[in-house]
């Protein structure tokens, strides 16, 4: 059998047929171009792009189909899955029927734990009966969280958001909701999967892939990184237009997300050349990785020096940060990440020694002096 050889790749997509686009000092190779929800556009000859629906105002997920090895042959394998909703399936069982239908899936690999990622993991891993690849923290907490389904949010939870200045009528509310709402969207992962470990190298079909982890948007977001050809499948750790959320979890109510965020960027500009192509999970692919790791560092540290400096003029809850932070009214919909968030900020400067907190009747008070 003759042997194989890896496909041409241009990492420009300069036969697109498309026309750049260039905002904020980032370009987009194909400009606004995007796959319909359920199809699929090929980056490469064995890089495949489509999208899944998403509820709110993210809108979709970008996903990403890889040629792999199959024993059949003609194997591919998929990066992040999509929310466990019944129009996503019905996507998927479109494409499983269609351009999909003389194709072998291999496995299947998963950037970090949030639902619009993670969802279909387990479901497609058992229908398919392939292994799930993932960062072990993300995987454990993806296994905690799709069992913690409650009647009643629990009450350590309930005394925490008080902490960070949830008045009464939200806490009732609170009590009324349930706890647990992450497995409405989450496919039950199988019983074991296999380790993205920071630093790991994954080969899949001729590609060899890094694995870069960062901090703060969740414990171990796991990034693929092929460095021959340029290109990062980059999840939630660099977005090109909107910035992830960076929040404190009730699984590690004491730790300093947005200093291991901080940490990441620095980590991912230190090891990543200026002229990569991101795929990221929301938007469109594109080039001027540094310029957009600087900026999102550069947002946040404006954001703690205008909070350090309102902290000076008075006393802050948690709650009472929102329109500093985020400039527009935070509905109940955005309500908990906004607290999250907002605490975040906080927490850093506490932790920074630039802010003090005083807890009073269980309310939590900042200060800067």
């Amino acid at each position: 059998m003759a042997p194989k050889t890896p496909p041409a790749y241009d990492a420009s997509l300069a036969d697109h047929g498309f026309e750049a686009k260039e905002l904020k000092g980032l370009t987009y190779p194909l400009g606004d171009h995007a796959p319909q929800y359920g199809e699929i556009y090929q980056l490469a000859p064995d890089l495949g792009w489509t999208r899944m629906p998403v509820p709110g105002n993210l809108s979709h997920i970008n996903l990403w189909l890889l040629d792999d090895d199959a024993p059949q042959g003609n194997g591919y394998a998929i990066a992040d899955t999509g929310l466990f909703l019944p129009d996503v399936v019905d996507y998927w069982k479109s494409m499983f029927a269609g351009p999909l239908s003389q194709r072998q899936l291999t496995r299947i690999f998963v950037t970090h734990f949030h639902p619009d990622h993670v969802g279909c993991a387990g479901w497609l891993a058992n229908k398919f009966k392939v292994p799930v690849w993932m960062n072990r923290t993300e995987w454990l907490l993806t296994r905690l969280l799709v069992n913690e389904q409650l009647e009643h949010p629990p009450e350590d939870i309930l005394r925490r958001r008080k902490l960070y200045g949830y008045d009464d009528e939200r806490l009732d509310k609170m009590r009324k909701g349930g706890w647990g709402n992450f497995a409405r969207a989450v496919s039950r992962l199988p019983s074991g999967h296999h380790r993205l470990d920071d630093g790991a190298t994954v080969r899949v079909g001729h590609r060899d892939w890094h694995i870069l982890t960062g901090g703060g948007h969740t414990p171990e977001h796991a990034c693929m990184v092929d460095h021959r050809n340029g290109v990062i499948i980059a999840g939630d750790q660099i977005l090109p237009r909107i910035t992830s959320n960076v929040s404190i979890m009730d699984s590690e109510p004491d730790a300093d997300p947005l200093a291991e965020w901080l940490a990441s960027i620095a980590k991912f500009r230190a090891a990543l050349p200026a002229d990569m192509l991101v795929l990221p999970a929301h938007g469109f692919p594109f080039n001027g990785i540094h310029t957009r790791l600087d900026r999102l560092a550069a947002g946040h540290h404006e954001q703690l020096d205008r909070l350090e400096a309102a902290l000076r003029t008075k006393e802050m809850r948690g709650v009472d940060t929102f329109g500093l932070l985020f400039g527009r009214p935070i509905d109940d919909s955005m309500y908990g990440l906004a607290t999250g968030e907002a605490m975040a900020h906080l927490r850093y400067l506490e932790r920074a020694g630039r802010a003090t907190v005083e807890v009073r009747d269980g309310v939590g008070w900042y200060s800067s002096k």
